[in-house]
């Protein structure tokens, strides 16, 4: 299992976006909580395994139809797979 932080850029104000992410987050059973910040960014730490956080990402590259997302950048934060 491990823990990344994804920092999503684009044009994300659209109040279904943040629901959007937790959906989807709970579908493919992962953790985590997004967090609106300033200037079109949208910060969310999961917690999961490695190919489930790829898919997490690509759904969040399609994202819902009213937001536009730009960029992710993703921060490895732990890694519960072992030594």
């Amino acid at each position: 299992m491990v823990v990344e932080r994804f920092t999503i850029e684009g044009d994300l104000e659209a109040e279904s976006f943040l629901p959007w992410i937790v959906r989807h987050m709970h579908r493919l059973g992962l953790r985590g909580a997004p967090v609106r910040c300033a200037n079109g960014q949208v910060e969310i730490t999961l917690s999961g395994p490695t190919d489930l956080i790829d898919a997490m990402e690509m759904g969040i590259s399609l994202g819902p139809i009213d937001v536009w997302v730009e960029a992710i950048a993703r921060q490895s934060l732990e890694n519960k797979d072992g030594p």
